[in-house]
């Protein structure tokens, strides 16, 4: 019997750079579960046990390392975090490790993505270069991207760069099912508070063998 192939290594990006211009206070920093949001998506990323991760923050970066846990991480400041996620991702692709050969972004706000959908969506994949969940509602993070797509991805430009580049190489593109709709994230007081009212206490939720099943 073959030896089972050997999974790549693998970065999860948490992009944290948002300005919260609709909000008007970092919304990294909001409460959630008994930390913050930021922190919420940030024990999901490790209970993925990604062999790297990476967390890119923005403008309130000095206030984020004060308050939020960022143990074992590699944190980046984006240059021009109001120029969106594409700055974010630029910074993380540079603070990646040689050996990284898939990246893994989830949204610094946007807690209800679990281990158990990370897990989905590479298992999912198979070998296309890049991947997205489809949930019932519509395509959503998190993305996969293979490294023959980093340099499209460093290249890219503004707030839904990431989106055209997925439809500009749809023929690529893994659409991985996910049941149920795609996961809230926060821009407005009104969905930052149906957040915290559907909110789980902290630590449930996390299926963490999903994810430590692909070791």
């Amino acid at each position: 019997m073959p030896a089972p192939a050997e999974a790549p290594f693998t970065a999860g990006v948490v992009l944290a750079a948002g300005a919260s211009r609709r909000l008007g206070e970092p919304k990294q920093l909001l409460p959630y579960r008994g930390a913050t949001l930021l922190d919420a998506v940030l024990d999901t990323a490790r209970a993925c046990r990604f062999d790297q991760l990476v967390v890119a923050l923005g403008g309130a970066a000095g206030a984020v390392r004060a308050r939020v846990d960022l143990s074992g991480a590699d944190v980046v400041v984006a240059g021009d975090p109001g120029a969106g996620c594409s700055s974010s991702i630029a910074a993380a692709l540079g603070a990646l490790d040689p050996r990284c050969a898939l990246l893994v972004l989830l949204l610094g706000d946007q807690p209800g993505v679990t281990p158990a959908t990370v897990a989905a969506l590479l298992a999912g994949r198979g070998d296309a270069p890049l991947a997205a969940c489809r949930y019932d509602d519509g395509r959503g993070h998190p993305l996969a991207f293979a490294r023959p797509a980093f340099g499209a991805l460093a290249a890219l430009h503004g707030d839904k760069g990431v989106w055209r580049l997925l439809d500009e190489r749809a023929g690529e593109v893994a659409a991985v099912r996910v049941p149920g709709p795609v996961p809230a994230d926060v821009d407005t007081w009104d969905e930052y508070r149906a957040l915290v009212a559907e909110a789980p206490p902290r630590g449930l939720g996390l299926g963490v063998a999903a994810c430590e099943a692909r070791r």
